[in-house]
């Protein structure tokens, strides 16, 4: 007896299917990451209120920069759609009025020191910009504007030294924002010091203006209010 059922213990063993293996459970495919927009570089749309001109040298064209204490009374650039912040850069550059009577004369020294900041419209400081820069010859000029009526045609004042400004505008910046002069000091041969902050009043002048950014969408207009 013992020894039938320890036949029939052997042969359902052998005869006894192993449990099915389970399938490995499928795992989600992997998301591609979507490449980022490219940087776009341009020069930026500005409405400028004072034109210095163009550089004969450099081709550029100079915008002077105003006193004042309102946004609109700066030079307007324009921020078109985008993604992320924007990177506003521009040179900033002292104006000076040239005399070759004074250079002769040894009186012609001065230096400069202007500051100006970048607004949003709603007249919150962004980031102030300095320039500061002594002229003694010609050679300290950065260019000189045509269109005058002095020596072959040169205007008097013409942009002395160079600072490359470079700025980092936030995401949520408008469509515009505002680079309005702040103030002005001018120490003269004879150590006088001249201070210049009255409203309206050219201080220093730019160039260059260039925008960095990633292209986003245009925002979206406000359907017209039914009547």
């Amino acid at each position: 007896m013992c020894a039938g059922l320890l036949c029939v213990s052997g042969l359902d063993a052998q005869t006894r299917k192993p449990p099915p293996k389970k399938a490995p459970a499928k795992t989600a495919p992997a998301k591609k990451a979507v490449p980022a927009t490219p940087l776009a570089r341009i020069q930026a749309d500005l409405q400028c209120p004072s034109e210095l001109g163009v550089g004969v040298t450099t081709t550029r064209k100079f915008c002077d920069v105003l006193t004042g204490r309102e946004p609109k009374d700066g030079i307007l650039i324009s921020i078109p759609p985008h993604r992320g912040p924007v990177t506003l850069s521009f040179e900033l550059h002292n104006r000076h009025t040239y005399s070759a009577e004074l250079i002769r004369t040894k009186q012609a020294y001065r230096k400069y020191t202007a500051s100006v900041g970048v607004l949003s419209m709603d007249n919150t400081l962004v980031e102030r910009a300095v320039i500061q820069n002594e002229f003694r010859t010609e050679k300290d000029l950065f260019d000189r504007i045509g269109g005058g009526v002095g020596p072959g045609g040169m205007k008097a004042v013409a942009p002395t030294g160079d600072e490359f400004v470079t700025i980092e505008l936030p995401e949520d910046v408008a469509e515009r924002v505002s680079i309005l002069g702040e103030k002005l000091s001018v120490v003269r041969a004879d150590g006088a010091v001249d201070n210049f902050n009255a409203p309206g009043r050219p201080i220093a002048t730019i160039s260059n203006v260039m925008l960095e950014y990633r292209p986003g969408p245009a925002p979206r207009k406000a359907p017209p209010k039914k009547p």
